[in-house]
C-alpha cells in the first residue's frame, strides 16, 4: 500500500512537470500551410471568375475530303492582341488585392524554388517571393506577385527544353519527321533523326475525361480552315493524327487549368510554323500524363 506521504509527493511532483511544460505541447505542432491547390486559382489579369475558359474541340473524326486551292489560299484570322499573354492563375483574395507579393505556397512551390536554386522547403518565404517576381517580371509573366503558379512553372520549364526538348530521350528517334507530344511538360516539338526542326513549343493537351491518346498515330488529314462540326468552333491549321484529335490553333490562351477535349492545342503562329513543317503521312508520338490529369 503506498503511503499518504508518498502520494502526496508523486501528485506534487506531477503537477510541477505540467506547470513547467509549454502550453499545448501534448498537443502535435500545427502543420505549416499546404500549397494552394491548382483548382482553386483564377487569372490573376482580368475577370476574377473560377470557372476556366475552354475551346471545344472536335471528339468525332471530321468528315475527310480535298480542300479546294481556293480554300486552302485563305489564311485563318489572327489572333486578338495579348491572346497570348503569359496569365498566371493566383488565388482569388490576392488577385482582388492586388497583392505585391504573395505570402502564400504556389501548388509548384517545390519545382519553382528548384529551378531557381533557392531552398527547396515548399514554403513561401520573403526571399523566394521577390527571386519568383523577378523571374516573372522577366519572362513578362502577369501579375507578377511571386506566387509559385502553374505558369510560371510551365515557362521554366519551356526555357529549359529549348536547347534539347528530348535530353530524357523518350520521344523515339526515327530517320523521318516525329512530331513529339510530351504530355508531362505540356510541350511539343517535331524532330528528324536527332534533330528539331520544329520547336519545342508550348501546348495545351486533353483534361481527365477526355485525354490525348497516347502511343504511334499517323498525321491522316490536314484543313487549314477547319470549323468544328459539333461546336462550330475555329480550328486553324488543323492537322488530324487520330480520329476527332489533331493539332490545332486556339483564340484563347494555353494555360488553363482544364484541358482540351483531346486535341493538341497551339498559338496560332505556332501552328501555322507546324503547318508548313508536317506532311500527311507523317507519325506522331505522344506519351506522358497532363498536370492535374
Amino acid at each position: 500500500m503506498i503511503s499518504p506521504r508518498i502520494h502526496r509527493r508523486a501528485l506534487a511532483l506531477v503537477l510541477l512537470l505540467a506547470a513547467l511544460l509549454p502550453v499545448g505541447a501534448a498537443q502535435a505542432a500545427p502543420a505549416p500551410p499546404s500549397p494552394v491547390p491548382e483548382a482553386a486559382l483564377v487569372p490573376g489579369v482580368g475577370p476574377f471568375q473560377r470557372g476556366q475558359g475552354d475551346t471545344p474541340d472536335q471528339v468525332l473524326a471530321p468528315k475527310v475530303y480535298v480542300p479546294s486551292a481556293r480554300e486552302d489560299a485563305v489564311e485563318p484570322r489572327e489572333a486578338a492582341r495579348g491572346t497570348y499573354d503569359l496569365v498566371e492563375y493566383v488565388p482569388l483574395a490576392e488577385a482582388v488585392a492586388r497583392v505585391s507579393c504573395s505570402k502564400q505556397a504556389g501548388p509548384y512551390q517545390r519545382q519553382v524554388e528548384r529551378w531557381l536554386r533557392l531552398k527547396v522547403d515548399g514554403k513561401q518565404s520573403a526571399a523566394d517571393c521577390k527571386a519568383i517576381r523577378a523571374f516573372q517580371v522577366k519572362e513578362k509573366i502577369k501579375p507578377a506577385i511571386g506566387f509559385a503558379g502553374p505558369v510560371t512553372w510551365a515557362r521554366m520549364q519551356y526555357l529549359s527544353a529549348r536547347k534539347n526538348p528530348n535530353a530524357a530521350k523518350k520521344c523515339p528517334v526515327r530517320t523521318y519527321r516525329v512530331a513529339c507530344v510530351d504530355l508531362d511538360r505540356q510541350l511539343t516539338w517535331v524532330q528528324k533523326g536527332a534533330k528539331v526542326v520544329f520547336g519545342p513549343v508550348p501546348m495545351r493537351s486533353g483534361r481527365a475525361q477526355y485525354p490525348t491518346r497516347k502511343g504511334w498515330h499517323t498525321v491522316y488529314w490536314r484543313h487549314k480552315n477547319h470549323v468544328s462540326t459539333l461546336y462550330d468552333q475555329p480550328m486553324p491549321y488543323s492537322q488530324f493524327f487520330s480520329g476527332g484529335q489533331a493539332f490545332h490553333a486556339v483564340y484563347g490562351t494555353l494555360f488553363t487549368t482544364v484541358g482540351s477535349m483531346g486535341c493538341v492545342n497551339l498559338r496560332l503562329a505556332d501552328a501555322r510554323k507546324l503547318w508548313d513543317v508536317l506532311k500527311k503521312g507523317d507519325r506522331v508520338y505522344v506519351w506522358g500524363k497532363r498536370p492535374g490529369a
